[in-house]
């Protein structure tokens, strides 16, 4: 959680009636709650307990937990773009350059042999 920045403008919160058994309580209260980041646009919907209280708190947890992922996931996007650049500016060794060399002759060849013939009428 170091590193995230949560602020409560960012965050809107609303409340909803839940879905699901419980009865006289989830039909007239609303304890659903349901937070909307609006700078990356990620829907947290929480009902797992009885009280809207808990509920918040809980949602909280999980927007905190879902922004912390998507960081992640950004984070490693970056590292494997940074290594397919380092993979395709190395340099090769002699013989894999030989051996690229000797691929592109034989794809020449192959190539040449697949243009359509004149017609010679």
């Amino acid at each position: 959680m170091v590193g995230i920045t949560l602020s409560k403008d960012d965050v809107t919160e609303s409340f909803v009636r839940s879905s699901g058994p419980g009865g006289q309580n989830v039909n007239k209260v609303a304890t659903c709650v349901v937070l909307l980041h609006k700078p990356t646009g990620i829907i947290v919907k929480c009902h797992e307990f009885r009280t809207q209280y808990l509920n918040r708190q809980r949602a909280w947890v999980l927007l905190r937990e879902a922004l912390q992922e998507r960081e992640e996931q950004q984070r490693l996007f970056r590292q494997a773009k940074r290594e397919k650049i380092r993979r395709q500016n190395r340099k090769r060794s002699l013989p894999a350059k030989e051996r690229m060399l000797e691929n592109k002759k034989k794809n020449t060849f192959k190539k040449q042999n697949r243009k359509k013939l004149k017609d010679w009428d």
